[in-house]
Protein backbone atom coordinates (compact mmCIF):
# COMPACT_ATOMS: atom_id res chain seq x y z
CA UNK A 1 0.00 0.00 0.00
CA UNK A 2 1.32 3.48 -0.65
CA UNK A 3 0.68 6.71 1.11
CA UNK A 4 -0.93 9.36 -0.84
CA UNK A 5 -0.91 12.84 1.01
CA UNK A 6 -4.14 14.24 0.92
CA UNK A 7 -2.86 17.71 -0.53
CA UNK A 8 -6.39 18.71 -2.45
CA UNK A 9 -8.60 18.51 0.53
CA UNK A 10 -5.98 20.55 3.15
CA UNK A 11 -5.62 23.06 0.50
CA UNK A 12 -9.76 23.01 0.59
CA UNK A 13 -9.58 23.45 3.91
CA UNK A 14 -6.83 26.15 4.32
CA UNK A 15 -8.19 28.35 1.42
CA UNK A 16 -11.61 27.56 0.81
CA UNK A 17 -12.96 26.88 4.14
CA UNK A 18 -10.89 28.77 6.83
CA UNK A 19 -10.08 31.34 4.12
CA UNK A 20 -7.28 32.07 6.13
CA UNK A 21 -5.68 34.52 3.31
CA UNK A 22 -7.77 37.03 5.03
CA UNK A 23 -5.89 37.14 8.26
CA UNK A 24 -2.59 38.20 6.87
CA UNK A 25 -2.79 41.28 8.61
CA UNK A 26 -3.21 40.17 12.26
CA UNK A 27 0.21 38.19 11.83
CA UNK A 28 2.08 41.05 10.26
CA UNK A 29 1.62 40.56 6.94
CA UNK A 30 2.24 36.86 6.71
CA UNK A 31 2.15 35.37 3.44
CA UNK A 32 -1.17 33.38 3.26
CA UNK A 33 -1.38 33.23 -0.26
CA UNK A 34 -2.96 30.20 -2.31
CA UNK A 35 -0.16 30.14 -4.26
CA UNK A 36 2.07 29.29 -1.24
CA UNK A 37 0.18 27.24 0.37
CA UNK A 38 -0.48 24.98 -2.19
CA UNK A 39 3.24 24.72 -3.42
CA UNK A 40 4.56 23.79 0.44
CA UNK A 41 1.40 21.38 0.46
CA UNK A 42 2.44 19.51 -2.68
CA UNK A 43 5.82 19.23 -1.75
CA UNK A 44 5.78 18.71 1.62
CA UNK A 45 2.94 15.39 0.43
CA UNK A 46 5.86 14.66 -2.07
CA UNK A 47 8.35 14.25 0.55
CA UNK A 48 6.20 12.40 2.68
CA UNK A 49 5.24 9.90 -0.03
CA UNK A 50 8.84 9.53 -1.60
CA UNK A 51 11.02 9.60 1.64
CA UNK A 52 9.29 9.00 4.87
CA UNK A 53 6.19 6.68 3.77
CA UNK A 54 8.91 3.62 2.09
CA UNK A 55 10.99 3.31 6.02
CA UNK A 56 8.19 3.35 7.83
CA UNK A 57 7.61 -1.04 7.62
CA UNK A 58 11.35 -1.24 8.33
CA UNK A 59 10.72 0.62 11.45
CA UNK A 60 8.45 -1.35 12.22
CA UNK A 61 9.72 -4.03 12.08
CA UNK A 62 13.44 -3.99 12.99
CA UNK A 63 12.75 -1.18 15.61
CA UNK A 64 15.55 0.65 17.59
CA UNK A 65 18.62 -1.12 18.94
CA UNK A 66 21.33 -0.60 22.21
CA UNK A 67 24.63 -1.10 22.40
CA UNK A 68 25.93 0.36 26.03
CA UNK A 69 24.28 3.67 25.75
CA UNK A 70 24.90 4.25 21.76
CA UNK A 71 21.20 3.68 20.19
CA UNK A 72 20.58 3.47 16.51
CA UNK A 73 17.50 3.64 14.67
CA UNK A 74 16.19 1.32 11.63
CA UNK A 75 17.75 1.21 8.27
CA UNK A 76 17.13 4.47 6.43
CA UNK A 77 15.40 6.35 9.37
CA UNK A 78 19.10 8.44 9.68
CA UNK A 79 19.14 9.09 6.09
CA UNK A 80 15.39 10.12 5.71
CA UNK A 81 15.91 12.75 8.43
CA UNK A 82 19.40 13.85 6.67
CA UNK A 83 17.02 15.09 3.67
CA UNK A 84 14.27 16.29 5.93
CA UNK A 85 16.97 18.69 7.23
CA UNK A 86 18.72 19.92 4.41
CA UNK A 87 15.36 20.00 2.63
CA UNK A 88 14.24 22.21 5.47
CA UNK A 89 11.05 20.17 6.56
CA UNK A 90 12.30 21.00 10.13
CA UNK A 91 12.18 24.53 10.32
CA UNK A 92 9.02 25.92 8.77
CA UNK A 93 7.11 27.50 11.66
CA UNK A 94 10.31 28.66 13.96
CA UNK A 95 11.11 32.26 14.27
CA UNK A 96 13.16 33.51 11.53
CA UNK A 97 15.27 35.14 14.29
CA UNK A 98 16.34 31.68 14.79
CA UNK A 99 16.96 30.35 11.45
CA UNK A 100 13.32 29.41 11.06
CA UNK A 101 10.64 30.04 7.82
CA UNK A 102 8.61 31.70 10.07
CA UNK A 103 5.57 30.36 8.76
CA UNK A 104 2.32 30.48 9.92
CA UNK A 105 1.84 27.07 12.49
CA UNK A 106 -1.29 25.71 10.33
CA UNK A 107 0.84 24.91 7.44
CA UNK A 108 3.52 23.26 9.49
CA UNK A 109 0.54 21.58 10.62
CA UNK A 110 -0.62 20.44 7.44
CA UNK A 111 2.94 19.48 6.85
CA UNK A 112 2.69 17.25 10.05
CA UNK A 113 -0.12 15.51 9.06
CA UNK A 114 1.55 13.82 5.70
CA UNK A 115 4.56 13.46 7.59
CA UNK A 116 2.39 11.50 10.85
CA UNK A 117 0.92 9.74 8.21
CA UNK A 118 3.42 8.17 6.45
CA UNK A 119 5.01 7.34 9.48
CA UNK A 120 3.91 7.87 13.20
CA UNK A 121 7.00 6.87 14.76
CA UNK A 122 9.28 8.74 12.62
CA UNK A 123 7.45 12.05 12.43
CA UNK A 124 7.88 11.79 16.75
CA UNK A 125 11.56 12.81 16.51
CA UNK A 126 11.32 16.52 14.73
CA UNK A 127 7.63 16.74 16.61
CA UNK A 128 9.51 16.50 20.35
CA UNK A 129 11.93 18.97 19.03
CA UNK A 130 9.17 21.80 18.29
CA UNK A 131 7.85 21.29 21.76
CA UNK A 132 11.04 21.81 23.52
CA UNK A 133 12.10 24.84 20.98
CA UNK A 134 9.37 26.41 22.03
CA UNK A 135 9.82 25.33 25.50
CA UNK A 136 13.11 27.33 25.79
CA UNK A 137 11.64 29.72 23.50
CA UNK A 138 9.13 31.05 26.31
CA UNK A 139 10.96 30.60 29.40
CA UNK A 140 14.77 30.46 28.54
CA UNK A 141 17.21 33.71 28.98
CA UNK A 142 18.50 35.07 25.63
CA UNK A 143 21.68 33.32 26.56
CA UNK A 144 20.52 29.74 26.53
CA UNK A 145 18.11 30.38 23.56
CA UNK A 146 20.62 31.88 21.46
CA UNK A 147 22.93 28.90 22.35
CA UNK A 148 20.36 26.30 21.33
CA UNK A 149 17.70 27.45 19.31
CA UNK A 150 19.27 28.04 15.89
CA UNK A 151 20.80 24.75 15.90
CA UNK A 152 17.06 23.28 16.93
CA UNK A 153 15.12 25.13 14.09
CA UNK A 154 17.75 24.31 11.82
CA UNK A 155 17.32 20.24 12.72
CA UNK A 156 20.74 20.23 13.59
CA UNK A 157 20.09 19.59 16.83
CA UNK A 158 17.04 17.45 18.28
CA UNK A 159 14.77 18.12 21.77
CA UNK A 160 12.64 16.05 23.84
CA UNK A 161 10.71 16.92 27.49
CA UNK A 162 11.38 14.57 30.43
CA UNK A 163 8.45 14.57 32.79
CA UNK A 164 7.86 11.18 33.50
CA UNK A 165 9.43 8.81 36.02
CA UNK A 166 8.89 5.07 37.90
CA UNK A 167 7.17 6.13 40.48
CA UNK A 168 4.86 8.75 38.87
CA UNK A 169 2.91 9.26 35.60
CA UNK A 170 0.23 11.86 35.87
CA UNK A 171 1.36 12.87 39.36
CA UNK A 172 4.45 14.56 38.42
CA UNK A 173 3.95 16.16 42.04
CA UNK A 174 5.90 12.54 43.07
CA UNK A 175 8.84 13.94 40.93
CA UNK A 176 12.22 12.64 42.65
CA UNK A 177 15.04 14.02 40.13
CA UNK A 178 17.28 16.88 42.12
CA UNK A 179 18.89 19.67 41.03
CA UNK A 180 21.40 21.02 42.67
CA UNK A 181 23.58 24.96 42.37
CA UNK A 182 26.58 24.80 41.14
CA UNK A 183 27.77 27.76 41.98
CA UNK A 184 28.27 28.91 38.65
CA UNK A 185 24.81 29.53 37.56
CA UNK A 186 24.27 25.94 36.27
CA UNK A 187 22.50 22.89 38.13
CA UNK A 188 23.58 19.46 38.57
CA UNK A 189 20.43 17.42 37.79
CA UNK A 190 20.01 13.66 39.16
CA UNK A 191 17.61 10.94 39.20
CA UNK A 192 16.06 8.30 36.24
CA UNK A 193 13.18 9.39 33.74
CA UNK A 194 11.35 6.72 31.82
CA UNK A 195 9.61 6.61 28.67
CA UNK A 196 11.48 9.56 27.32
CA UNK A 197 10.30 9.59 23.35
CA UNK A 198 13.29 10.04 20.97
CA UNK A 199 15.58 10.58 24.34
CA UNK A 200 18.56 8.48 22.46
CA UNK A 201 19.71 8.10 19.02
CA UNK A 202 22.16 8.33 15.78
CA UNK A 203 20.25 11.67 14.40
CA UNK A 204 21.51 14.77 15.10
CA UNK A 205 24.90 15.68 16.63
CA UNK A 206 23.15 17.03 20.26
CA UNK A 207 19.68 16.21 21.94
CA UNK A 208 18.90 18.89 24.11
CA UNK A 209 16.19 18.22 27.02
CA UNK A 210 13.66 19.94 28.75
CA UNK A 211 13.92 18.40 32.65
CA UNK A 212 11.89 18.36 35.40
CA UNK A 213 13.67 18.37 38.85
CA UNK A 214 13.42 19.89 42.28
CA UNK A 215 15.70 22.12 43.33
CA UNK A 216 17.37 20.93 46.63
CA UNK A 217 15.18 21.81 49.82
CA UNK A 218 12.18 23.51 47.28
CA UNK A 219 8.67 22.77 48.63
CA UNK A 220 6.87 19.29 48.21
CA UNK A 221 4.79 18.77 45.14
CA UNK A 222 4.34 20.08 41.96
CA UNK A 223 4.77 23.82 43.48
CA UNK A 224 8.40 22.56 44.42
CA UNK A 225 9.31 21.47 40.25
CA UNK A 226 11.32 23.60 38.03
CA UNK A 227 12.61 22.94 34.56
CA UNK A 228 15.45 22.92 32.82
CA UNK A 229 17.59 22.48 30.02
CA UNK A 230 19.88 19.75 29.86
CA UNK A 231 22.24 19.18 26.72
CA UNK A 232 23.11 15.52 25.93
CA UNK A 233 27.01 17.56 25.02
CA UNK A 234 27.88 20.68 26.74
CA UNK A 235 27.83 23.71 24.23
CA UNK A 236 31.13 26.00 23.93
CA UNK A 237 30.38 29.89 23.84
CA UNK A 238 31.22 29.37 20.07
CA UNK A 239 28.36 27.11 19.42
CA UNK A 240 30.76 23.89 18.61
CA UNK A 241 30.45 20.70 21.00
CA UNK A 242 31.99 20.09 24.48
CA UNK A 243 32.14 17.43 26.28
CA UNK A 244 29.84 14.44 26.94
CA UNK A 245 27.38 15.53 29.50
CA UNK A 246 25.73 13.44 32.54
CA UNK A 247 23.07 11.67 30.70
CA UNK A 248 22.44 8.83 29.10
CA UNK A 249 20.15 6.20 27.81
CA UNK A 250 19.94 2.97 30.47
CA UNK A 251 17.93 1.02 28.31
CA UNK A 252 14.97 1.04 25.94
CA UNK A 253 11.30 0.07 26.38
CA UNK A 254 9.96 -2.96 24.53
CA UNK A 255 6.62 -1.82 23.26
CA UNK A 256 3.31 -2.83 21.23
CA UNK A 257 3.67 -0.14 18.67
CA UNK A 258 6.18 3.44 17.22
CA UNK A 259 9.07 0.65 17.22
CA UNK A 260 11.01 3.08 15.46
CA UNK A 261 10.92 5.64 17.71
CA UNK A 262 13.60 5.46 20.74
CA UNK A 263 11.40 5.47 23.83
CA UNK A 264 14.34 5.92 26.44
CA UNK A 265 15.03 5.11 30.29
CA UNK A 266 17.64 8.57 30.89
CA UNK A 267 19.48 8.35 33.04
CA UNK A 268 20.99 11.49 34.63
CA UNK A 269 24.04 11.38 36.94
CA UNK A 270 25.19 15.07 38.26
CA UNK A 271 24.69 16.59 35.04
CA UNK A 272 24.77 20.00 34.16
CA UNK A 273 21.69 21.85 33.34
CA UNK A 274 20.06 25.54 33.22
CA UNK A 275 17.40 26.53 34.59
CA UNK A 276 14.54 27.89 32.36
CA UNK A 277 12.59 30.78 34.04
CA UNK A 278 12.17 30.61 37.53
CA UNK A 279 12.63 27.97 40.06
CA UNK A 280 9.15 26.66 41.25
CA UNK A 281 7.64 28.02 37.61
CA UNK A 282 8.23 24.31 36.10
CA UNK A 283 4.79 23.02 35.81
CA UNK A 284 3.99 26.82 33.99
CA UNK A 285 6.89 26.45 31.91
CA UNK A 286 6.73 22.57 30.67
CA UNK A 287 3.25 23.45 29.92
CA UNK A 288 4.21 25.04 26.80
CA UNK A 289 6.04 21.91 25.88
CA UNK A 290 3.21 19.79 26.71
CA UNK A 291 0.27 21.57 25.15
CA UNK A 292 2.67 21.72 22.03
CA UNK A 293 2.67 17.44 22.51
CA UNK A 294 -0.61 17.61 23.20
CA UNK A 295 -1.72 18.96 19.82
CA UNK A 296 1.36 16.94 17.65
CA UNK A 297 -0.28 13.51 19.48
CA UNK A 298 -3.98 15.14 18.30
CA UNK A 299 -2.37 15.20 15.22
CA UNK A 300 -0.79 11.78 15.22
CA UNK A 301 -3.91 10.27 15.96
CA UNK A 302 -5.69 11.66 13.04
CA UNK A 303 -2.81 10.89 10.82
CA UNK A 304 -2.55 7.04 11.58
CA UNK A 305 -6.42 7.13 11.22
CA UNK A 306 -5.95 8.81 8.16
CA UNK A 307 -3.13 6.18 6.69
CA UNK A 308 -5.19 3.48 8.08
CA UNK A 309 -8.39 4.19 6.03
CA UNK A 310 -6.41 4.48 3.06
CA UNK A 311 -4.75 0.95 3.13
CA UNK A 312 -8.62 -0.07 4.53
CA UNK A 313 -9.98 1.30 1.06
CA UNK A 314 -7.28 0.14 -1.44
CA UNK A 315 -8.03 -3.58 0.15
CA UNK A 316 -11.70 -3.33 -0.06
CA UNK A 317 -11.66 -1.96 -3.80
CA UNK A 318 -9.16 -5.36 -4.39
CA UNK A 319 -10.58 -7.95 -2.16
CA UNK A 320 -12.86 -10.41 -3.58
CA UNK A 321 -15.67 -12.01 -1.66
CA UNK A 322 -19.05 -12.50 -2.06
CA UNK A 323 -22.06 -10.90 -4.44
CA UNK A 324 -23.88 -7.56 -3.67
CA UNK A 325 -26.71 -7.96 -2.41
CA UNK A 326 -28.60 -6.27 -5.31
CA UNK A 327 -27.36 -8.21 -7.54
CA UNK A 328 -23.65 -9.34 -9.46
CA UNK A 329 -21.13 -6.05 -9.94
CA UNK A 330 -18.38 -8.46 -11.44
CA UNK A 331 -19.43 -10.52 -13.31
CA UNK A 332 -16.23 -11.09 -14.96
CA UNK A 333 -14.29 -12.66 -11.32
CA UNK A 334 -15.34 -15.14 -9.16
CA UNK A 335 -16.95 -12.58 -6.54
CA UNK A 336 -17.67 -9.17 -6.59
CA UNK A 337 -15.02 -6.48 -4.30
CA UNK A 338 -15.66 -6.33 -0.71
CA UNK A 339 -16.52 -2.67 -1.68
CA UNK A 340 -20.30 -3.39 -2.57
CA UNK A 341 -21.14 -4.48 0.75
CA UNK A 342 -23.25 -2.08 3.08
CA UNK A 343 -21.30 -2.88 5.68
CA UNK A 344 -17.83 -2.60 4.33
CA UNK A 345 -19.08 1.46 3.20
CA UNK A 346 -20.19 1.56 6.60
CA UNK A 347 -16.80 1.14 8.46
CA UNK A 348 -14.84 2.91 5.40
CA UNK A 349 -17.46 5.84 5.71
CA UNK A 350 -16.97 6.20 9.57
CA UNK A 351 -13.32 6.42 9.31
CA UNK A 352 -13.39 8.88 6.10
CA UNK A 353 -16.30 10.79 7.68
CA UNK A 354 -13.46 11.19 10.89
CA UNK A 355 -10.34 11.70 9.17
CA UNK A 356 -12.06 14.53 6.45
CA UNK A 357 -13.64 16.44 9.50
CA UNK A 358 -10.67 16.02 12.25
CA UNK A 359 -8.52 17.87 9.02
CA UNK A 360 -10.46 20.50 9.32
CA UNK A 361 -10.37 20.44 13.06
CA UNK A 362 -6.89 20.10 13.95
CA UNK A 363 -6.25 23.29 10.90
CA UNK A 364 -9.11 25.28 12.39
CA UNK A 365 -7.60 25.07 16.00
CA UNK A 366 -3.94 25.94 14.18
CA UNK A 367 -5.55 28.71 13.21
CA UNK A 368 -6.11 29.81 16.23
CA UNK A 369 -2.31 28.85 17.36
CA UNK A 370 -1.67 31.78 14.74
CA UNK A 371 -3.83 34.27 15.63
CA UNK A 372 -2.91 34.38 19.55
CA UNK A 373 0.03 36.31 18.21
CA UNK A 374 -2.58 38.64 16.68
CA UNK A 375 -2.17 42.31 16.39
CA UNK A 376 -5.48 43.11 17.57
CA UNK A 377 -5.41 42.01 21.12
CA UNK A 378 -9.33 41.45 21.51
CA UNK A 379 -8.31 38.83 18.68
CA UNK A 380 -4.88 36.96 20.15
CA UNK A 381 -7.07 36.64 23.37
CA UNK A 382 -10.19 35.06 22.22
CA UNK A 383 -7.82 32.71 20.39
CA UNK A 384 -5.24 32.43 23.39
CA UNK A 385 -9.11 31.33 25.09
CA UNK A 386 -9.97 28.82 22.46
CA UNK A 387 -6.70 26.81 22.39
CA UNK A 388 -6.94 26.94 26.54
CA UNK A 389 -10.20 25.50 25.81
CA UNK A 390 -9.81 23.19 22.83
CA UNK A 391 -6.49 21.36 23.28
CA UNK A 392 -7.76 18.79 25.64
CA UNK A 393 -10.70 18.11 22.91
CA UNK A 394 -7.85 17.76 20.14
CA UNK A 395 -5.70 15.69 22.51
CA UNK A 396 -8.08 13.12 23.71
CA UNK A 397 -11.51 13.03 20.71
CA UNK A 398 -8.95 13.08 17.78
CA UNK A 399 -6.78 9.85 19.25
CA UNK A 400 -9.84 7.88 20.35
CA UNK A 401 -11.44 8.88 17.05
CA UNK A 402 -7.97 7.69 15.12
CA UNK A 403 -7.71 4.65 17.16
CA UNK A 404 -11.26 3.40 16.20
CA UNK A 405 -10.62 4.52 12.30
CA UNK A 406 -7.30 2.05 12.40
CA UNK A 407 -9.37 -0.70 14.02
CA UNK A 408 -12.07 -0.47 11.56
CA UNK A 409 -9.74 -0.52 8.92
CA UNK A 410 -8.37 -3.80 10.25
CA UNK A 411 -11.73 -5.30 10.58
CA UNK A 412 -12.18 -3.86 6.71
CA UNK A 413 -8.83 -6.52 5.83
CA UNK A 414 -10.45 -9.01 7.61
CA UNK A 415 -7.95 -12.02 8.76
CA UNK A 416 -5.60 -10.50 6.73
CA UNK A 417 -5.61 -7.47 8.88
CA UNK A 418 -4.42 -9.80 12.22
CA UNK A 419 -1.13 -10.90 9.74
CA UNK A 420 1.85 -8.57 9.27
CA UNK A 421 1.49 -9.16 5.43
CA UNK A 422 -0.87 -6.11 5.29
CA UNK A 423 -0.07 -2.76 7.07
CA UNK A 424 -2.90 -2.66 9.24
CA UNK A 425 -1.97 -4.23 12.52
CA UNK A 426 0.66 -1.58 12.49
CA UNK A 427 -1.38 0.95 12.37
CA UNK A 428 -3.75 -0.02 15.01
CA UNK A 429 -0.90 -0.99 17.03
CA UNK A 430 0.75 2.51 16.23
CA UNK A 431 -2.33 3.96 17.09
CA UNK A 432 -3.00 2.49 20.51
CA UNK A 433 0.03 4.36 22.33
CA UNK A 434 -1.71 7.97 21.68
CA UNK A 435 -4.90 7.93 23.94
CA UNK A 436 -2.09 7.12 26.88
CA UNK A 437 0.82 9.46 26.54
CA UNK A 438 0.73 13.05 27.10
CA UNK A 439 -1.44 12.96 29.21
CA UNK A 440 -4.45 10.11 29.06
CA UNK A 441 -7.56 10.90 27.37
CA UNK A 442 -9.17 10.29 30.84
CA UNK A 443 -7.08 13.00 32.06
CA UNK A 444 -7.70 15.45 29.00
CA UNK A 445 -11.35 14.90 29.78
CA UNK A 446 -11.17 15.89 33.41
CA UNK A 447 -8.80 19.10 32.36
CA UNK A 448 -11.63 20.02 29.98
CA UNK A 449 -14.31 19.88 32.78
CA UNK A 450 -12.17 21.17 35.85
CA UNK A 451 -9.97 23.98 34.69
CA UNK A 452 -10.08 24.68 31.02
CA UNK A 453 -14.76 24.54 30.99
CA UNK A 454 -14.98 26.72 34.14
CA UNK A 455 -12.39 29.35 33.05
CA UNK A 456 -12.80 33.30 33.11
CA UNK A 457 -16.23 32.09 33.94
CA UNK A 458 -16.70 30.08 30.88
CA UNK A 459 -15.72 32.85 29.05
CA UNK A 460 -14.05 30.52 25.66
CA UNK A 461 -16.83 28.81 25.62
CA UNK A 462 -19.73 31.24 25.75
CA UNK A 463 -17.78 32.79 22.60
CA UNK A 464 -17.36 29.96 20.79
CA UNK A 465 -21.04 29.03 21.22
CA UNK A 466 -21.64 32.91 20.12
CA UNK A 467 -19.16 32.21 16.83
CA UNK A 468 -21.24 29.26 15.94
CA UNK A 469 -24.97 31.13 16.20
CA UNK A 470 -23.84 33.83 14.17
CA UNK A 471 -21.94 30.93 11.27
CA UNK A 472 -25.79 29.11 11.46
CA UNK A 473 -27.30 32.80 11.08
CA UNK A 474 -25.14 33.65 8.28
CA UNK A 475 -26.10 30.48 6.33
CA UNK A 476 -29.34 28.90 7.70
CA UNK A 477 -31.29 29.91 4.25
CA UNK A 478 -29.52 27.33 1.87
CA UNK A 479 -31.83 24.41 1.61
CA UNK A 480 -28.78 22.69 0.19
CA UNK A 481 -26.51 22.63 3.69
CA UNK A 482 -29.57 22.55 5.95
CA UNK A 483 -28.92 19.41 7.22
CA UNK A 484 -25.50 20.54 8.18
CA UNK A 485 -26.88 23.79 10.16
CA UNK A 486 -29.56 21.86 11.74
CA UNK A 487 -27.18 18.87 12.83
CA UNK A 488 -24.93 21.78 14.21
CA UNK A 489 -27.65 23.59 15.86
CA UNK A 490 -28.82 20.53 17.64
CA UNK A 491 -25.29 19.30 19.07
CA UNK A 492 -24.51 22.71 20.02
CA UNK A 493 -27.88 22.19 21.98
CA UNK A 494 -26.61 19.15 23.75
CA UNK A 495 -23.43 20.60 24.42
CA UNK A 496 -25.31 23.89 26.29
CA UNK A 497 -27.04 20.82 27.98
CA UNK A 498 -24.34 18.87 29.03
CA UNK A 499 -22.96 21.93 30.64
CA UNK A 500 -26.02 22.84 32.10
CA UNK A 501 -25.81 19.72 33.78
CA UNK A 502 -22.11 19.75 34.90
CA UNK A 503 -22.88 23.20 36.24
CA UNK A 504 -25.68 21.53 38.76
CA UNK A 505 -24.05 18.22 39.51
CA UNK A 506 -20.81 18.54 39.28
CA UNK A 507 -19.85 21.13 42.13
CA UNK A 508 -22.56 19.64 44.63
CA UNK A 509 -20.40 16.15 44.04
CA UNK A 510 -17.02 15.96 42.09
CA UNK A 511 -17.80 12.38 41.35
CA UNK A 512 -20.46 13.58 39.25
CA UNK A 513 -17.91 15.46 37.29
CA UNK A 514 -15.48 13.04 36.99
CA UNK A 515 -17.67 10.23 35.75
CA UNK A 516 -19.45 12.71 33.09
CA UNK A 517 -15.65 13.93 32.00
CA UNK A 518 -15.27 11.33 28.98
CA UNK A 519 -18.69 12.00 27.80
CA UNK A 520 -18.62 15.14 27.97
CA UNK A 521 -15.88 15.47 25.77
CA UNK A 522 -17.47 13.19 23.30
CA UNK A 523 -19.83 15.54 22.77
CA UNK A 524 -17.62 18.14 22.49
CA UNK A 525 -15.34 16.66 19.96
CA UNK A 526 -18.74 15.82 17.86
CA UNK A 527 -19.68 19.13 17.84
CA UNK A 528 -16.59 20.72 16.93
CA UNK A 529 -16.67 18.22 13.59
CA UNK A 530 -20.03 19.35 13.53
CA UNK A 531 -18.87 23.03 13.18
CA UNK A 532 -16.19 22.53 10.39
CA UNK A 533 -18.04 20.09 8.99
CA UNK A 534 -20.91 22.57 8.11
CA UNK A 535 -18.40 24.86 7.05
CA UNK A 536 -16.78 22.43 4.66
CA UNK A 537 -20.73 21.56 3.44
CA UNK A 538 -20.84 25.84 3.03
CA UNK A 539 -17.94 25.81 0.98
CA UNK A 540 -18.37 23.26 -1.41
CA UNK A 541 -21.60 24.08 -2.02
CA UNK A 542 -21.15 27.43 -3.35
CA UNK A 543 -18.19 25.91 -5.59
CA UNK A 544 -21.01 23.58 -7.10
CA UNK A 545 -23.27 27.30 -7.25
CA UNK A 546 -20.57 28.27 -9.11
CA UNK A 547 -20.44 26.06 -11.45
CA UNK A 548 -18.08 23.80 -10.20
CA UNK A 549 -18.45 19.91 -11.59
CA UNK A 550 -15.49 18.73 -9.42
CA UNK A 551 -16.67 15.23 -8.07
CA UNK A 552 -14.49 16.64 -4.72
CA UNK A 553 -17.37 19.39 -4.04
CA UNK A 554 -19.65 16.33 -4.47
CA UNK A 555 -18.43 13.73 -2.76
CA UNK A 556 -17.72 15.84 -0.04
CA UNK A 557 -21.13 16.84 0.48
CA UNK A 558 -21.97 13.02 0.65
CA UNK A 559 -19.17 11.97 3.38
CA UNK A 560 -20.35 15.34 5.29
CA UNK A 561 -24.24 13.67 5.23
CA UNK A 562 -22.56 10.14 6.41
CA UNK A 563 -21.31 12.30 9.56
CA UNK A 564 -24.69 14.10 10.07
CA UNK A 565 -26.97 11.15 9.74
CA UNK A 566 -25.18 8.39 11.18
CA UNK A 567 -22.14 9.65 13.65
CA UNK A 568 -23.81 12.85 15.01
CA UNK A 569 -26.34 11.14 16.74
CA UNK A 570 -24.12 9.57 18.99
CA UNK A 571 -23.93 13.07 20.96
CA UNK A 572 -27.16 12.15 22.23
CA UNK A 573 -26.33 8.90 24.11
CA UNK A 574 -23.20 10.35 25.58
CA UNK A 575 -25.69 12.87 27.23
CA UNK A 576 -27.86 10.40 28.45
CA UNK A 577 -24.98 8.28 29.81
CA UNK A 578 -23.54 11.74 31.50
CA UNK A 579 -26.67 12.41 32.93
CA UNK A 580 -26.64 9.50 34.86
CA UNK A 581 -24.26 10.26 37.54
CA UNK A 582 -21.45 8.81 39.17
CA UNK A 583 -23.71 6.73 41.70
CA UNK A 584 -23.70 3.81 39.13
CA UNK A 585 -19.82 4.14 38.99
CA UNK A 586 -18.70 4.89 42.94
CA UNK A 587 -21.39 2.12 44.16
CA UNK A 588 -19.33 -0.74 43.92
CA UNK A 589 -16.93 -1.35 46.83
CA UNK A 590 -13.80 -1.72 45.43
CA UNK A 591 -13.52 -5.42 46.79
CA UNK A 592 -16.31 -6.10 44.25
CA UNK A 593 -13.80 -5.59 41.38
Amino acid sequence: MAYKAPVRDLSFILNDVLKVDRYANHLEGADLSRDLIDQVLEEGGKFAEEVIAPINRVGDQVGCKIEGDVVTTPPGWKEAYQQMVEAGWTSLAFDPKYGGQGLPAMIAMAVGQFTAAASAAFSMYPGLTAGAFHGIEAAGSDEIKNKYLPKMASGEWTGTMNLTEPQCGTDLGMVRTKAVPNGDGSYAITGQKIWISAGEHDFADNIIHTVLARVEGAVPGIKGLSLFVVPKFLVNDDASLGERNGVSCAGLEHKMGIHGNATCVMAYENAKGWLLGEEGRGMNNMFVVMNEARLGTGLQGLAIGDAAYQAAVEFAHDRLQGRALTGTKNPDGPADPILVHPDVRRMLLEAKAFVEGGRAFILWTALQADLQRSTDEATAQKAKDYMGLITPVVKAYLTDKGLHAASLALQVHGGSGYTEHFPASQYLRDARITPIYEGTNGIQALDLVGRKLPANGGRAIMSWFADIDAFVGENGGNEATQPFIEGLTKSKGTLQEASMWLMQNGMQNPDNAGAASTDYLHIFGLTALAYVWAQMAVASQAAIEAGSDDPFHANKLMTGRYFVERILPDARAHLKKLQSGAEVLMQMPAEAF
